[in-house]
């Protein structure tokens, strides 16, 4: 009867540790486990520029991860888009699996990353996109607003 005892009460302690560990993050505000440095690519603007909005034709906004493969892989598009349309496409890029980048995703009503939407230049949706979104597709779109 005592060696049955023994993983009950070890189970027993390891979920009230678990259970701690847990309160104790949440009430430091601590710790999103997404915020390793995976990647220094994790980019969290707050809003579009102002100032620069004269002249943006597009904003391009991506919402995925650092850490989902599709996201990875559209990484390098964003890239491109930035500077080969700089000044008429801002580029912004939320990771929806972090606290910074949580409210984006639900702003937006994501239901899958990566997730693209396109917003004029008065700052309203014309377009969206679920799913790896291959470069030439997603210049067809910005030229839908006379980005050249």
């Amino acid at each position: 009867m005592k060696l049955l005892k023994l993983p009950i009460v070890i189970i027993a302690v390891l979920i009230i540790v678990s259970i701690f560990s847990i309160k104790i993050m949440k009430q430091a505000g601590a710790v999103d486990a997404n915020k390793n440095p995976v990647s220094t690519k994790e980019e969290v603007k707050k809003e579009p520029l102002t100032q620069q909005k004269n002249t943006i034709k597009v904003t391009f906004i991506e919402l995925g991860s650092v850490k989902c493969v599709p996201c990875k892989m559209m990484q390098p598009i964003m890239d491109d888009i930035k500077k080969e349309y700089q000044g008429q496409v801002e580029v912004v890029f939320y990771d929806v699996w972090t606290a910074a980048g949580r409210p984006y995703g639900e702003k937006y009503q994501i239901r899958a990353i990566p997730t693209q939407v396109f917003l004029d230049k008065d700052g309203k949706e014309y377009s969206r996109h679920v799913g790896f979104f291959p470069k030439e597709e997603l210049v067809k779109i910005l030229k839908q607003q006379g980005v050249k």
